[in-house]
């Protein structure tokens, strides 16, 4: 039975400074910080989202900021997310390349997915990230201060790294909804509901990389975006008949969520699309203040004494 999966929702990724990762995604790539929390799941880290102006699903990227924790740097490889990759507008490369650059970033031309045109960069952390250029019609996020006609539209695609393709191509065609829309050497490209802009994986094998290994630099996961409660709790079902384990529903404030990883192992979550960003701030003030899930405002004051400080807007 395959599942109406809509498209990517958002990706997770460990980095280190929280304060160089505002600076990096708000102010160098000009993503609206579309909510400032803390991990459900480690009340002392940060938990910032990133998207277009209201949080759209498969425009949100985020990040847990861990500088101070121990947790040492991860390694890229197999069972991973190895790439993420964000679309921006015709023309607006020349634009992106001379700003990054400017900041002091090391920038490199590559070919994209279906043979865009492209730029990849690494961030603070390490993590590695493109810019695509495409037709995209999402509206960009401009409170930047960055032009439409160059802002990023949101997630253009994600990148698996595994070491052999056909379980994870199975779980994807036969349960998720997706198709293999190309392939190639080494690679295999899958879109769901659409071949657009953050509706496409790609499936890296063969490489010969090293097993991954979570931690500061790398994604955590990548979740897909499903339609509301019903749709989630069946695909929950559906993967359970098939031996693979799932997490219960959990409650993240702004959707509910169920992980599980898919053969070569990457961490795959599915994610509802309401009730989003909106539910606990007013459209014009999101990721001005701290928000906290109702069961720890009691430890609101202890929570902000022990997270560093940031400039936000």
């Amino acid at each position: 039975m395959k599942h109406p999966i809509l498209g990517l929702h958002h990706v997770t990724a460990t980095v280190g400074d929280a304060q160089a990762d505002l600076d990096f995604y708000r102010d160098a790539l000009g993503l609206r910080l579309v909510k400032k929390t803390v991990n459900f799941d480690n009340h002392n880290v940060y938990h910032f989202y990133y998207g277009d102006e209201q949080g759209s699903p498969g425009t949100i990227w985020t990040t847990f900021p861990y500088k101070g924790w121990s947790v040492p740097p991860g390694q890229h490889g197999e069972g991973q997310i190895t790439l993420t990759s964000f679309s921006v507008p015709p023309s607006s490369l020349g634009f992106w390349n001379k700003r990054l650059r400017a900041r002091g970033v090391e920038v490199r031309e590559e070919t994209a997915v279906f043979g865009e045109d492209a730029i990849a960069f690494s961030d603070p952390a390490g993590l590695r990230i493109q810019l695509i250029e495409t037709l995209d019609q999402r509206a960009p996020w401009t409170g930047s201060g960055i032009a439409p006609e160059e802002g990023l539209r949101g997630l253009h695609s994600v990148s698996l790294s595994v070491g052999a393709p056909a379980a994870t191509v199975a779980l994807l065609t036969g349960v998720l909804g997706f198709e293999v829309v190309d392939e190639g050497e080494g690679r295999v490209h899958l879109a769901v509901n659409a071949r657009e802009p953050g509706k496409t994986v790609e499936i890296l094998h063969g490489t010969g990389a090293p097993r991954a290994r979570n931690g500061l630099g790398t994604v955590h996961h990548v979740a897909l975006a499903i339609d509301g409660a019903d749709q989630q709790l069946q695909l929950r079902q559906e993967l359970l008949s098939r031996g693979f384990g799932v997490t219960d529903v959990l409650d993240r404030q702004y959707f509910q969520s169920i992980y599980f990883r898919e053969p070569g192992g990457v961490l795959l979550e599915a994610a509802t699309i309401r009730p989003g960003f909106t539910v606990d701030e007013a459209l014009p003030e999101l990721g001005r203040e701290l928000k906290l899930p109702p069961w720890e405002e009691p430890h609101r004051a202890t929570i902000e004494r022990g997270l560093p400080r940031v400039t936000s807007r």
